[in-house]
């Protein structure tokens, strides 16, 4: 088995990262990256997708090095793209970030964390970002 982590390159994805990295080093199991981003992409913050891996493989350690990677297909929304890998590849645990809400948003979840929260038929674990 597996922890998968949906990764982005924002504070909240480098957050999920460390503790993913931390729950597959507890369990004793590999760790599945899925990135977030379409390659090929414009993206708004000017953050390319391959950099984006880069910078996530940079931040495993040598045991975790070598984590197998899936690419959000950019026809599906990125909560889809969570549930089909977590049909791929049946993980113990679901690892993603979230951002911190404004104040009206404090006690709603975002789209994405809550459709994998609802629909995963495994346990999902979400990090708050830094602050």
């Amino acid at each position: 088995m597996t922890v998968l982590l949906a990764y982005n390159l924002t504070p909240q994805g480098d957050a999920a990262l460390r503790v993913a990295v931390d729950e597959a080093q507890r369990r004793g199991t590999t760790l599945t990256l899925l990135t977030l981003s379409v390659p090929g992409a414009d993206r708004s913050d000017g953050v390319d997708p391959d950099d984006e891996l880069a910078h996530a493989r940079e931040q495993l350690p040598d045991g975790l090095a070598d984590a197998p990677v899936l690419h959000r297909d950019p026809d599906v929304l990125p909560a889809e793209s969570i549930l089909d890998a977590v049909d791929q590849v049946s993980p113990e645990v679901v690892v993603l970030g979230a951002r911190k809400r404004p104040d009206v948003g404090t006690f709603l979840l975002g789209t994405t964390t809550q459709r994998v929260l609802l629909d995963a038929p495994v346990p999902v674990l979400v990090v708050k970002g830094p602050r």
